[in-house]
């Protein structure tokens, strides 16, 4: 504990007698200073306990005594020491009515005492508070890390609860709660996520208080990681500011957890390499050597039928990439992916693979579904115009495999391909190739190389048409609607079966093609439904 004015008044070699305030004797003494000046406020700090000897004072004053004092307590001071025997045999009656009254407390300092007993008395003790505040930070210290050596993260909250007498959380990279000491705690750390969601936008280290009159503590939250993008946070839940000791505390937490966050990174780096040569393994039609290099560490995800993810950035024309996930949008799927992976217990294989990332994840997981909940996401915020903050940041765009296994991995990473092609030319974020054969292909026409290639191979014949000789067009969408029957596709028309077999040997003239090639007949087809497509 810091010195109080109640601990000078018990020491023993001081002999200091209360003569007001008596009932404030229990508050903190931040210094000693000596000051004869009539209005030392403007050298004052709050906290300090003054020393004069009215030199410059008239202290027989009332109206004057009640102004100093006044002005005193003001400035945060939090007693007046005033020396008898040396201007004054006794404290005057104004200045002492005048402490009464502000709630001042005022000491009596005899003559033997010297000011200098006092000042070195309160830097003593100030010096020995912050020697056990040191003394204690290195105890917590030492046995932090004990925990987290023994118990990891989980025993390090704990430890570190107990130290600040209240409650710590631990988030990772995704804002999402991974562990809480005491456990009651997850639900008030569960309510801070906007608030470390907020905290991650800022380069790391960074921290911020939360908490206000509607709430019960006061919570520092604290970023965790080297990196500019925080890897993950520390919240401190506690009753009232942290002391010294308690600082220490939080603060060799924030540096044991950081260590492991980064030692985490490493590993997680040395993890992708595993699953980059698990993945080519399995593409190259090894599964067993695939099954035998994942081990437990990814054995899980091949045991089970499996989605293969295939993802890419695309940046708007004219549009710089930001640095960060701010401006990474694979780099924001990963967290999002195995972030949601790790609080189901998943394994899940994440690949960089140059410019796009690819994901393999159990079918009818959570990491499948969270990849879905942060397309839908996305999707709407595309929809609804958002403009996201990150500046410059690419669209996402993904590709998602039908359920397969090991054997069936290249052709799961060949669906994901299509689908990845499907959603960039449809301008979505997410397709799932079973679902593509639900629709029609009918837009998957409305691509400029295939509406230049319809354009091109009918053009003879809307020519043929704008001199007024003939509707060869549309005569030739009607026969191939009704599948080549002349009868029906003339009704159609309204016009005689033989004037429609006139025309169709008018296209085939003017194509150099045979309708009877049913291949013809198809690239007509999908040319005239290209050309008519949204």
């Amino acid at each position: 504990m810091p010195p109080t004015l109640a601990s000078l008044v018990h020491h023993s070699a001081l002999k200091l007698t209360v003569r007001a305030g008596e009932d404030r004797l229990d508050v903190p003494v931040r210094w000693a200073h000596v000051s004869e000046l009539a209005d030392p406020v403007p050298y004052m700090e709050g906290g300090e306990l003054l020393l004069i000897t009215a030199l410059k004072l008239d202290a027989e004053n009332p109206a004057e005594m009640r102004r100093y004092v006044k002005r005193l307590a003001g400035a945060g001071v939090v007693g007046l020491g005033f020396a008898v025997g040396v201007n004054y045999d006794d404290i005057p009656r104004p200045l002492v009515d005048a402490a009464r009254q502000e709630g001042l407390p005022l000491l009596e300092v005899p003559r033997r005492t010297p000011f200098l007993a006092i000042s070195k008395a309160v830097s003593a003790a100030i010096a020995a508070d912050q020697y056990r505040a040191v003394t204690a930070g290195f105890a917590a210290q030492r046995e932090l890390t004990k925990q987290a050596l023994n118990d990891g993260p989980e025993g390090l909250l704990a430890a570190l609860a107990a130290q600040v007498d209240g409650w710590a959380a631990l988030y990772d990279a995704s804002g999402a709660v991974v562990a809480t000491a005491p456990e009651w705690a997850v639900r008030r750390a569960a309510r801070l996520t906007a608030d470390v969601e907020r905290l991650r936008e800022r380069p790391a280290p960074a921290s911020a208080v939360a908490g206000g009159p509607e709430n019960e503590d006061r919570v520092e939250l604290h970023s965790l990681g080297t990196g500019r993008g925080p890897r993950a946070a520390l919240a401190v839940g506690t009753a009232a500011a942290l002391g010294t000791a308690e600082r220490y505390a939080v603060h060799s937490a924030i540096a044991l957890l950081t260590l492991t966050t980064e030692r985490s990174r490493s590993l997680h780096a040395a993890e992708q390499r595993l699953g980059a040569a698990v993945l080519r393994m399995l593409l190259a039609g090894e599964p067993d050597h695939a099954r035998a290099v994942a081990g437990d560490l990814y054995g899980q995800v091949l045991d089970a039928p499996f989605r293969m993810m295939v993802a890419e950035a695309v940046t708007p024309a004219g549009v710089e990439a930001a640095a960060g996930h701010g401006g990474d949008p694979l780099g924001a799927l990963a967290e999002v992916v195995e972030s949601a992976a790790a609080r189901a217990g998943e394994a899940v294989l994440v690949v960089p693979e140059g410019q796009r990332l690819v994901v393999l994840a159990g079918d009818g997981g959570a990491a499948v579904s969270a990849c879905a909940e942060y397309a839908a996401e996305l999707e709407a915020a595309r929809v609804g115009g958002a403009v996201r903050e990150a500046g410059g940041e690419g669209e996402l765009v993904v590709g998602l495999s039908a359920p397969a296994g090991p054997i069936a991995a290249a052709a799961a990473y060949k669906q994901a391909e299509q689908a990845l092609s499907v959603a960039r030319r449809r301008g979505r974020v997410l397709v799932e190739h079973e679902r593509m054969a639900a629709g029609s292909v009918v837009p998957l026409l409305a691509d400029d190389a295939v509406r230049a290639f319809a354009d091109g191979l009918l053009r003879a014949l809307r020519e043929h048409d704008a001199t007024g000789r003939g509707d060869l067009v549309a005569s030739l969408r009607a026969w191939l609607s009704r599948h080549g029957q002349w009868d029906a596709a003339a009704a159609d028309l309204g016009v005689h079966r033989h004037t429609l077999r006139y025309r169709m040997r008018r296209v085939e003239e003017i194509l150099g093609r045979s309708l009877d090639d049913p291949d013809v007949r198809m690239e007509l087809w999908l040319a005239l439904k290209a050309t008519t497509a949204d």
